[in-house]
Formats: C-alpha cells, sequence, structure tokens
C-alpha cells in the first residue's frame, strides 16, 4: 500500500481496527519508544499449512473484558526476542496485518504476547508510524473516540440486565487479574459490581452504631 503524501497527527492512545482479524475497534497505546507493535494474544497455537507456518490465536479486544473473544489465523512471519516494559526477554511469533487508523489502511508487523497484565490490548510501534504519523503525546483520541455503545454494537454483545445484588469488592488494585475475573463474575450473573479502593476506605466498629466510611462520606450506619 502507498505511503500518504502528508504525516498524520495522533495522540498517545488511538482507536484502530484490523478488518483482516475480524477486530472491528481496539485502543492501542501510541509508544514511539516501542519498535515493533504489539497485540494481545493468547492460547497461541503454531500449526502447518500446506508448506506454510501457520499460527493461531485468540485476542480479548476490550480493555478489562475477557468475555469477549475474537480467534484468527495469520501466517507466520517471524520469530523474534523481544524485551518487555519489565525487562524480561521472550521469544514471540510475528504476523502481519492490515491496520484501519482514522481512514487510512496499511499493513504492520504484531508481536503476539500476553497483555493480560497490561492497560492496552494492544501497543502501536515506532516501525508502524514511520514516514505516516507523527505523535502529539498531549493528546488523546485525536481521530475519534468510540464508546461504550458502538463497541457493543460492534462484537454484538448485551447489557446483562443487574436484576442481582449490588456488590462491593474491598480491595487495593483494581486492575488486578484476580479482582477483575471477581468484578466479571459477579456482572456475568447480574449483579452489579462496585470496585472499592480499600486505602480510601475507614470503618468505626462500634457496637450501637457502626459506620463505614468512603472518599469521607459515610455510606451505612
Amino acid at each position: 500500500m502507498s505511503k500518504p503524501t502528508s504525516k498524520k497527527v495522533i495522540g498517545s492512545e488511538e482507536w484502530c481496527s484490523f478488518p483482516e482479524l475480524g477486530v472491528p475497534a481496539i485502543k492501542a497505546r501510541v509508544d514511539s519508544g516501542a519498535k515493533t507493535s504489539s497485540i494481545h494474544a493468547f492460547n497461541i497455537q503454531p500449526f502447518r499449512r500446506g508448506k506454510q507456518s501457520w499460527v493461531s490465536f485468540e485476542i480479548h479486544p476490550i480493555q478489562n473484558n475477557r468475555r469477549t473473544v475474537i480467534r484468527c489465523e495469520r501466517p507466520i512471519v517471524d520469530k523474534r526476542v523481544v524485551k518487555s516494559s519489565s525487562g524480561l526477554s521472550e521469544t514471540r511469533y510475528v504476523v502481519c496485518a492490515t491496520i484501519k487508523l482514522g481512514d487510512d489502511l496499511w499493513d504492520i508487523e504484531l508481536t503476539l504476547a500476553n497483555r493480560d497484565s497490561m492497560g492496552f490490548r494492544m501497543l502501536l510501534g515506532r516501525e508502524a508510524m514511520q514516514d505516516r504519523l507523527i505523535v502529539d503525546p498531549s493528546e488523546k483520541c485525536i481521530l475519534g473516540q468510540v464508546n461504550s455503545k458502538a463497541i457493543s454494537t460492534m462484537y454484538g454483545r448485551e447489557e446483562s440486565a443487574k436484576d442481582g445484588l449490588k456488590i462491593g469488592l474491598l480491595a487495593s488494585d483494581e486492575e488486578l487479574y484476580s479482582n477483575q475475573r471477581l468484578l466479571e463474575a459477579g456482572e456475568e450473573r447480574g449483579h452489579e459490581m462496585i470496585f472499592l479502593n480499600v486505602q480510601q476506605c475507614y470503618m468505626k466498629l462500634d457496637a450501637l452504631e457502626p459506620e463505614a466510611h468512603y472518599r469521607g462520606g459515610e455510606t451505612t450506619q
């Protein structure tokens, strides 16, 4: 695909899509410090198709959501040793896919990595941006925002009726995998799940008038 005549400005976060992978929307962290782009993948299985090496994998395209799963298959372009942000090196499969960012489409390389512990399901590296994009780190989603209603429509998700209990999860880290699984499990069963940071909670245990305060306000008595 031909390169654009002028470079497009993007923010530190942008929504994009991968038509060939069946991913209509995924939010990417834009990182010019990373050479190669990466997408969240699990159940990664290499296989042969004729004389060519392929890989099958599954994607959770939505942040903090493990219920929506997209299964993909792509030819293997390479196997590459990549150093993660934590400093650990690992060998990853590399595939090629067409990205759609705004109105533009072009092919980029993607390493397949489990990004469950990361805030974003995708990282857009500098190789994919070269000669095409300029990053303004002070801005986000310059090319357009995708709201939760649009996401539900794109992925065919229906909001479950909240006809159960209202449950508060008292913990210190909402992004922790175990806490996310508890929140998701409750929502799947129709409960309204609320995360409460234990560091912002105060309880007075009194036999006659017990109180619980959250962020300075009294929640129950």
